[in-house]
């Protein structure tokens, strides 16, 4: 008797945590914990799939022929393309490709989220979070949006709210 398979999204996570092994993010974090929060901040199996895989064709050794190879569905592979930046394209031609594919196109926007995510940045220099708030914003811009909204709009954690205290009578 075989084995099941493993959901899609479990090869994705798999893959994407084999791939960026030893990779780590401006701080110095363990790379992999960027691809699993934007995963984590959309909705829908594909859209996760595409989010845990979002930096894996552009950050690896890994192909848009070995995602189609690993079985995912020609739809993913196109929005893991979509999302790829490629050496020498401009931002303005990037996010033009990332718009015109709405799969990409949200998870474009919740990578942005976490990118922006003021917890994230705190690692940071106030030069370099200052440069990269200007790219987000502008990349937002691109895609017909304001960080803002992002930020709004995929919940980046904020403090939580004071509660009153309960005043006895």
């Amino acid at each position: 008797m075989t084995g099941a398979q493993p959901s899609p999204l479990h090869d994705a996570i798999t893959l994407a945590r084999t791939a960026h092994t030893g990779q780590v993010d401006r701080v110095g974090v363990a790379y992999i914990y960027h691809p699993l929060a934007v995963m984590q901040r959309v909705s829908g199996t594909e859209a996760k799939i595409v989010g845990v895989l979002h930096d894996v064709v552009e950050h690896t050794d890994t192909t848009l022929a070995d995602l189609r190879s690993r079985g995912f569905a020609e739809h993913i592979v196109e929005a893991v393309d979509a999302v790829t930046k490629v050496k020498g394209e401009s931002i303005e031609e990037y996010l033009a490709r990332v718009k015109a594919n709405p799969l990409a196109l949200i998870v474009k926007k919740a990578d942005l989220s976490h990118n922006a995510d003021p917890a994230r940045q705190t690692g940071l220099s106030a030069a370099s979070r200052g440069r990269l708030m200007q790219k987000y914003e502008r990349s937002a811009l691109l895609l017909g949006t304001t960080l803002e909204t992002i930020l709004e709009q995929f919940g980046a954690p904020r403090a939580p709210e004071p509660v009153a205290e309960i005043q006895s009578a």
